[in-house]
């Protein structure tokens, strides 16, 4: 992983084989936007949240990375990565979801903005859903 960081913008720069999520948790992040990123995956988990559960969805081979968003927060005290994504197939449909699980092929190239200030704040919800309950530094959790 290649990162470059000035203020509060952060450029990342994935490589080939890594674990998505274990890379980009690895900046130890508990607030920020990702505010897009672009690249190849493989061995993708996609996943439909029912409204009780989640229904996931499994695209082995590469796939292109057409868009990518999501946040870093904090969930049960350990930060916390959530994201949605677009991926094109071979055969130029898409698909998309919560992206679950994947492994960069390639590369991939993200754009983050942390935030400052702010606490992006993670609690269950009745339905099992884990909202977001953000808030500023300092003030207690809207919940």
């Amino acid at each position: 992983m290649f990162v470059a960081e000035s203020g509060q913008e952060i450029i990342v720069r994935l490589q080939s084989g890594e674990d998505f999520f274990e890379a980009l948790g690895s900046l130890d992040l508990t607030g920020g936007a990702i505010v897009c990123g672009i690249g190849m995956l493989r061995d993708v988990t996609l996943a439909f949240w029912t409204g009780r559960e989640y229904k996931e969805h499994r695209v082995s081979g590469p796939a292109e990375l057409v868009s990518l968003q999501g946040n870093f927060s904090v969930r049960d005290g350990q930060p916390h990565i959530h994201c949605h994504a677009v991926l094109g197939l071979e055969d130029g449909s898409t698909v998309g979801g919560h992206l679950s699980k994947a492994t960069v092929h390639e590369t991939n190239e993200i754009y983050i903005r942390k935030l400052s200030g702010i606490v992006m704040e993670r609690k269950q919800e009745p339905s099992g859903l884990f909202g977001l309950y953000p808030h500023e530094t300092g003030s207690k959790t809207p919940i």
